[in-house]
């Protein structure tokens, strides 16, 4: 599966060329790769053109990991990831701990009397409430507010961010290559002694960021409702956000126990690309990560996905502009058919040499914008195969929906050309190159092909995987799964009460 990267990378096409000139040979030599006795996998891959370095842990953790009434916590845990440490982002560590424990003896009290339901006390629970307010008043006022991204800036740090899917959490920044030892400390301390301080203050902004993203978008909501009835059983069905009532009641030691429980070593991949020393690096990882204690590898998701016996559709209001979203369902990023399916993708609408372009928005002028996505929203479990329309002034998601299904019946039923398919693979083969343009690519690519193939050289194998799909392998993979009985159609629509608020050209007058 093609790793869809968000405005991380820049292409460059020198970088690329001298890449796309080594082979696998080549590249090893400079790949260092060795794994802690807790687990912790490490890949350091040099590149001295500038004295910069770039950092990327990968942890095996995302949405689909959230148990039911939990949707969105192991995104809530990211948000939680700078917050500091016992000597990191504290006033007065010994009185901060008895608050934070504090604040979480009232709540405790104030959920037994919630819990109670139709015999809760609204007076008692009022009073407590009032209580907890000020015991976390208390305890944020020994918070040393933006002390670790602090430390980085001061550092020359650059780019610090986290990023939570529905498969992985990743955290990344750039140093300057004589602050590395910095990084290992300060990565290393906030794995090893997390302080959830200021959670429920954070926990409000999750709850904006829900209401902004996706309560407050057309195509937030849209999305949401086709994964919703695309997937009846599996967690690919919650967006990494998760639902609105589940992050207003968060608690802290709920972050704390997916933490304990995803967090380990054996479930986290680190990638270190630039001006680095491969044998310093190594010593500075057994010296700070090598603390972290071992502990057992998290399961996997047990809920499978029940076969799908027919179309299903899902109309969303919206007095905003048309939007038609279809989700084919298709197997995991581990199946012979994942690089055939990107092949197709990407010959259905990469730019606008894509079928899709040049049929819906250039020729027949029905659609501003047509794409697909071999993959959605996640690669690690069956997911979907997407198509995305929006329609002109003048046109409708009906007619988008026809001239889409002529389009996959005809890659049905005709071979795509040699000229089109040797296009879209040469395409394919520069995207992928072009993510390792970039120390901070590089490291994000190196995490994400050891962690979810065992081996980051499948990132080189995956090249050769799409030299050999043919005309044959395009029209299989079409026919096997674009298939009506898999499909989920979304779309939103003007309520009848708003479109009768449409002005007339005799009220404009």
């Amino acid at each position: 599966m093609r790793l869809r990267l968000f405005a991380l990378l820049i292409p460059g096409i020198l970088a690329a060329q001298s890449i796309v000139a080594q082979s696998l040979q080549d590249f090893e030599k400079k790949v260092t790769e060795f794994t802690l006795p807790n687990g912790l996998t490490f890949l350091i891959i040099e590149r001295h053109e500038a004295p910069v370095v770039s950092f990327h842990t990968y942890v095996n953790v995302g949405s689909v990991d959230d148990v039911t009434n939990r949707t969105g916590l192991a995104h809530m845990f990211e948000h939680m990831a700078f917050k500091g440490t016992p000597t990191i982002g504290t006033k007065n560590w010994p009185e901060e701990k008895k608050a934070l424990d504090a604040v979480e003896e009232i709540y405790d009290r104030l959920d037994a009397e919630r819990n109670k339901a139709f015999r809760a006390d609204p007076k008692k629970i009022a009073e407590i409430q009032a209580e907890l307010k000020a015991a976390m008043d208390k305890a944020n006022s020994y918070v040393d507010e933006n002390a670790y991204p602090g430390i980085v800036e001061a550092n020359g740090g650059e780019g610090l961010n986290a990023a939570t899917a529905e498969d992985q959490t990743t955290y990344f920044y750039n140093f300057p290559s004589n602050r590395i030892e910095l990084w290992f400390l300060l990565e290393s301390e906030r794995f090893l002694h997390p302080v959830f301080r200021e959670f429920y203050k954070e926990r409000d902004v999750v709850r904006e960021e829900r209401r902004m993203r996706t309560e407050s978008s057309p195509v937030g909501e849209l999305v949401e409702a086709l994964l919703s009835t695309a997937f009846e059983a599996h967690p690919y069905k919650t967006s990494p956000i998760g639902w609105g009532s589940d992050i207003e009641n968060f608690r802290r030691t709920e972050a704390e126990a997916l933490y304990k429980r995803y967090y380990t070593p054996g479930n986290m991949t680190i990638g270190i690309a630039g001006d680095v020393n491969p044998e310093q690096a190594k010593k500075l990882a057994e010296k700070y990560f090598g603390r972290l204690p071992a502990g057992p590898n998290p399961p996997l998701v047990r809920t499978v996905e029940p076969p799908q016996t027919g179309e299903k559709t899902v109309a969303v209001a919206s007095p905003a502009q048309p939007f038609l979203l279809i989700g084919y369902k298709r197997p995991d990023e581990y199946s012979k058919d994942d690089v055939p399916l990107d092949v197709l993708s990407d010959i259905l609408s990469d730019g606008r040499t894509g079928i899709m372009y040049k049929d819906m928005v250039r020729d027949k002028k029905i659609a501003l914008e047509a794409e697909s996505q071999a993959s959605f929203p996640g690669g690690k479990y069956p997911n979907l195969f997407i198509f995305f329309a929006v329609p002109s002034q003048g046109h409708t998601i009906e007619e988008n929906e026809k001239d889409l299904y002529a389009i996959i019946d005809n890659l049905k039923k005709n071979k795509v050309d040699a000229e089109s398919l040797q296009r879209e693979k040469t395409k394919l083969r520069a995207s992928l190159i072009r993510q390792l343009d970039s120390n901070a690519g590089l490291a994000q690519q190196l995490c994400f092909y050891q962690a979810n193939y065992g081996d980051w050289r499948k990132m080189f194998t995956e090249l050769d995987d799409y030299n050999k799909v043919t005309a044959d392998d395009v029209m299989r993979v079409a026919n096997a799964y674009l298939a009506e009985k898999d499909r989920t159609v979304a779309y939103t629509y003007v309520p009848p009460k708003e479109a009768a608020k449409e002005p007339t050209k005799e009220s404009d007058k």
